[in-house]
């Protein structure tokens, strides 16, 4: 006796060995590579086992100016930086980014780290992190200029992979209270439209000595430049760009290779 599936059961039984074999990610842009691409993220089927390259490969078949930026283009998985032969699994979280910008109990206390679409209260957030035993707190404040290279600046806007941005941002905190065994730093990053004149972001750093204080207050906004994904477009009188990003450093691989590379607009 010959039994014969009704063709409704081949059909479902084919359609599960399809997406037994494939998975699907989330793919977000930022910077540049969003206006390059035309949207912020995107929803990608990939077949089972593919790594981030395979992930590059599609995007550079579809958006052919993209190869111009992976050498100086920074890789996540989930939030943390991967290089391009890393494996993928479904429902990931990848993101394409171009550059941006132990020890005693008091050191172990968690960093003050924020992301604010409000104005940031600098005598606020000093307030909150001064204590008795402090010798020196030493403040830095980025603020908007009315200009760049020339040009008048009308406004800035500040855009973040916010989950990540703030992960970074609370590891730099973590590593600057432990390398300079300084009590206490605050990072506040603002996001969204700034004016001239308005702080884009604050670093404040307490401790005992003022020379380990004003050396992680170097220290952390050097490296927030480099390794938090935070992007700056600015607005003038005759159009807007990204601005330049510097390199990643070479510890963190890009798109491109294994080391970063020059920087790219962003």
């Amino acid at each position: 006796m010959v039994f014969v599936l009704p063709a409704s059961c081949l059909l479902l039984t084919h359609t599960k060995s399809v997406y037994a074999l494939s998975m699907q990610v989330k793919v977000l842009f930022f910077g540049a590579l969003r206006d390059l691409v035309g949207r912020s993220n995107d929803a990608l089927t990939l077949p089972e086992g593919a790594r981030l390259s395979d992930l590059l490969a599609h995007y550079e078949g579809t958006v052919p100016r993209l190869k111009d930026f992976l050498p100086a283009i920074a890789l996540s998985i989930n939030q943390e930086y991967a290089a391009p032969g890393a494996a993928l699994h479904d429902q990931d979280e990848v993101a394409l980014l171009p550059p941006v910008s132990g020890g005693n109990e008091s050191r172990r206390m968690a960093a003050h780290v924020a992301l604010v679409r409000d104005r940031i209260a600098t005598e606020t957030v000093l307030a909150e992190i001064k204590q008795p035993e402090d010798g020196a707190v030493v403040v830095f404040e980025g603020i908007v200029r009315d200009h760049t290279r020339g040009r008048r600046t009308l406004y800035l806007d500040y855009e973040a992979y916010e989950p990540m941005a703030r992960r970074k941002l609370e590891e730099l905190g973590a590593e600057a209270l432990e390398r300079f065994e300084v009590r206490q730093v605050a990072l506040v990053h603002r996001l969204g439209r700034l004016q001239h004149s308005e702080t884009s972001v604050l670093i404040a750093v307490a401790s005992a000595h003022r020379s380990a204080a004003f050396e992680a207050c170097r220290w952390l906004i050097d490296t927030l430049k480099k390794t938090v994904p935070i992007w700056k477009k600015e607005y003038f009188e005759d159009g807007a760009v990204w601005a330049d990003g510097e390199p990643f450093p070479d510890d963190i691989p890009t798109a491109g290779g294994t080391l970063a590379g020059p920087p790219a607009s962003k």
